[in-house]
């Protein structure tokens, strides 16, 4: 009967008019796109800050990128005229935290037509975009030494590889061309964190990567991103001065998409979290200071904790097919420093080249992966260090912590900094199981590029008051989950 009446709602249907047919596709190349002249430009001089060294390939990189070997002048971290507390105790909720709307409409008289009541730096007073307490100064300096290493590393990597070298990566010239762009991008980035700070900003330094292929590079700067964007996070809704955390969230949300694109040119999936994580200060710093080798003389220092490195011995190598197949004994990292690479050079079960649905990790859009790089349960094996390591610029910081004895390992990721319990084996060696949990619906909570850390105890805090944690914290990871 359905049948029927569709189709004679068919015949009392006025007759649809026949498009014409398509006109057939252009195959021929065109042998000119127009002028190249139409819009009017300039030579911009370089702003990089230091000595460039221009290759065959025509990129351009930095003349040294290698390990410091002279002997620090100044050692630590910068400090203030005095410290008043070993550390910030948890307080109780804020008293004039009381807002709540039952009504579903404004509460109190608008100031202006369409503006209602609160905000902040919303009277019409004049915007300043300078750092405006130590809080700030110190935050954005850190930025900044991030902003730099990103301006060199991502030139560094093209000059570095062969043109052969990307293709056989799977990175063609449109992809080279999106790094060279996102390399531009960090100057414009660190020009403004620069202007915000005033004349003692820090300087460009001189750094020390880990990676010997392309791949490597890649996962390299998937990795750097992560660390980079979060550390940001962590802080910008502390600033004293709204007005540098409006414009350092403008570059940061650039930051985001850098770290998207670099997974995916891991042949990771570009997201696989519902939430981003905020880390302190400090997490940012001991994760970035091990790669910088030499800064200029005057350089303005930092005042931030480097904790020592928490070491992953089987985090999951992205360039396998087979994740759980990764050793067990660190040997597939390409080093001993906090955010060194997978390595690349296998010589069998690699994803690279393999063009398999859910096996494959070659640069792509998307990829889901049929044996994931890590699950609920999960047996993680540690390695940590004694504080004490020289590290950093000029190797003139140390690491240390306040912490007592490690039990506990703490994940954070997204919402949430979730504990597992710690199994201490040997002389700073360890393990415990990735935990199961959700953030909501089913979003686990454990997932990506994340910061994992041994502690001595079970802190409870949230994306607002991590850096309560800091004093409990025995050493400090970076966990590739996913």
């Amino acid at each position: 009967m359905a049948k029927s009446l569709f189709a004679a709602a068919l015949l009392l249907a006025p007759a649809l008019a026949v498009p014409a047919p398509a006109p057939a596709p252009q195959v021929t190349t065109p042998a000119s796109f127009g002028p190249d002249s139409q819009v009017s430009a300039s030579v911009q001089p370089s702003t990089t800050g230091y000595r460039l060294e221009y290759l065959e390939n025509g990129y351009s990189s930095a003349t040294y990128h290698g390990p410091y070997t002279g002997t620090p002048t100044t050692v630590g971290a910068v400090p203030g005229p005095t410290t008043l507390a070993a550390s910030i105790p948890p307080q109780p909720l804020n008293p004039t935290a009381t807002y709540y709307n039952t009504k579903g409409a404004p509460l109190h008289p608008m100031p202006a037509p369409y503006t209602p009541a609160g905000g902040l730096g919303t009277n019409g007073s004049l915007p300043r975009y300078m750092v405006n307490s130590d809080f700030d100064y110190e935050s954005i300096s850190l930025g900044l030494y991030q902003e730099w290493i990103e301006l060199d590393l991502f030139h560094d990597g093209l000059a570095r590889f062969t043109d052969e070298e990307f293709t056989a990566a799977g990175l063609g010239p449109e992809a080279r061309s999106l790094i060279q762009f996102m390399a531009d991008q960090e100057t414009g980035h660190s020009t403004l964190l620069t202007n915000m700070l005033g004349e003692t900003a820090p300087k460009q330094c001189v750094y020390n990567y880990p990676y010997t292929t392309v791949r490597e590079w890649v996962d390299f700067m998937q990795r750097v991103t992560r660390f980079g964007e979060s550390g940001v996070w962590g802080f910008i809704n502390h600033l004293d001065s709204r007005e540098v955390g409006q414009l350092l969230a403008q570059s940061i949300a650039t930051e985001a998409r850098q770290q998207m694109i670099f997974r995916q040119m891991s042949g990771l999936t570009p997201m696989d979290v519902w939430f981003e994580n905020g880390w302190p200060q400090s997490w940012a710093w001991t994760m970035l200071a091990p790669y910088i080798s030499y800064c200029p003389e005057n350089t303005t220092r930092l005042a931030w904790q480097n904790f020592p490195t928490l070491r992953i011995l089987n985090n999951a190598n992205i360039n396998r097919y087979s994740p759980n197949d990764t050793a067990q004994d660190g040997s597939e990292t390409v080093g001993p420093r906090i955010a060194d690479p997978s390595r690349s050079n296998l010589t069998t079960g690699s994803c690279e080249n393999l063009n398999v649905t859910g096996y494959g990790c070659g640069p792509a859009i998307a990829h889901n992966k049929s044996e994931p790089l890590s699950f609920p349960g999960k047996k993680v094996l540690f390695q940590w260090e004694a504080p004490g390591s020289a590290v950093g610029p000029n190797n003139s910081y140390v690491t240390s912590t306040s912490a007592g004895a490690p039990k506990f390992v703490g994940w954070s990721q997204q919402l949430n900094l979730t504990y597992s319990p710690l199994t201490v084996t040997g002389n700073n060696t360890g393990y415990t199981y990735q935990p199961k949990g959700f953030v909501y619906g089913g979003d686990g909570i454990i997932n990506g590029t994340m910061a994992i850390m041994l502690t001595d105890l079970d802190l409870f805090v949230t994306p607002f008051n991590t850096s309560l944690l800091n004093p409990h914290i025995v050493a400090l990871g970076l966990y590739q989950a996913g």
